[in-house]
């Protein structure tokens, strides 16, 4: 054979074994779990819902043996949940392995249209985890023991009580600050909201005495009480009393006021994450959220139970999103 022929013969063997290599590693690419280098968005800092979120997630998972290490946490704040959520809509390839927490406030921020040209549909609504509800804090040594003499306090004077909460305007600590202000029968325009980054920084506000009201949620109060931190809870914005350590802690509506503040937390997927890798976290989490220590689990993080995926927790969320909307409306926080 000439030196050219067998030249030409051996590069088109070469190429030939150089793209079945390349075929077979991107046909293991594809089959590889989506597990394997996945992480947690929490799109906040440290210390808030969405961490906590990140942290159950990884306790189920770790509890029912369907992982054998924790995912990473990632932490990406920005606009309470907005920049996470163009992130993981953005994102092109689509990435399988970025799970993000979300929780009824960022439907409520979806719902008035804080998150620019998105809405509802524009990601893939994993699983809710479990149920949060929002509570009224003060610190431990504030002069007020009952709702009723903090409705008193702000009826008699708007301007000296100061709320902090994660978010601004119309976010979810702001919407349940304005519902205990109209029950006072002051107007939400009056009172005085001081906002933050996330859940975390609101109750260091609250613990640093910057602000003398957390309309903050109960998991994430539950953590820093657990921690030592002198707060004192007022109430439940549930519709009953919570079982556990709760139990002892009136709500709303036992102290003559109907406001009620149910917290979904839970995950979602970009919109352009395949049918396969879906069903890969879908069939995990259900199958982690039927293990006895699933219960044990949302106990330790202070939620109650709820399993939530596929049409029903779609469903979920439209209903919160409707009543977000007529919500916003209300009070004209609409975008």
């Amino acid at each position: 054979m000439k030196p050219r022929r067998c030249w030409q013969t051996w590069c088109g063997v070469a190429l030939r074994a150089l793209f079945m290599c390349l075929a077979l590693a991107a046909a293991a690419q594809a089959v590889a779990p989506p597990a394997a280098g996945a992480r947690c968005i929490a799109p906040a800092k440290p210390g808030g819902g969405f961490d906590l979120t990140c942290q159950l997630l990884n306790q189920l998972l770790l509890a029912t043996g369907e992982l054998g290490q924790p995912l990473p946490i990632v932490y990406q704040p920005g606009g309470i949940g907005a920049l996470a959520f163009k992130s993981s809509v953005s994102q092109r390839p689509a990435d399988g392995r970025a799970l993000v927490a979300f929780s009824s406030g960022t439907l409520l921020n979806l719902a008035q249209g804080r998150f620019g040209p998105y809405d509802e549909r524009s990601v893939r609504w994993l699983a809710g985890l479990g149920m949060d509800y929002g509570v009224i804090a003060v610190r431990q040594d504030a002069p007020y023991r009952t709702l009723a003499e903090l409705l008193a306090a702000l009826r008699a004077q708007p301007g000296r009580l100061v709320f902090g909460g994660g978010g601004s305007i119309g976010s979810q600590d702001w919407m349940k600050a304005a519902l205990l202000a109209r029950a006072a029968g002051v107007s939400h325009k009056e009172m005085r909201f001081v906002a933050f980054e996330g859940g975390g920084e609101a109750l260091a506000a609250l613990m640093g005495d910057h602000v003398q009201v957390l309309p903050g949620d109960a998991a994430e109060v539950a953590r820093q009480m657990d921690k030592g931190a002198p707060i004192r809870v007022l109430a439940l914005l549930a519709p009953q009393r919570l079982p556990g350590r709760w139990s002892g802690t009136p709500t709303a509506r036992e102290q003559g006021l109907a406001i009620d503040w149910p917290i979904l937390r839970g995950l979602y997927l970009g919109p352009g994450v395949g049918e396969r890798d879906y069903r890969h976290w879908a069939d995990m989490l259900g199958r982690a959220m039927r293990q006895p220590a699933a219960a044990q689990a949302l106990a330790q993080f202070g939620l109650q139970p709820v399993a939530l995926s596929g049409a029903a927790l779609d469903a979920a969320v439209q209903r919160q999103m409707q009543a977000y909307r007529q919500m916003a409306q209300e009070f004209g926080v609409m975008r």
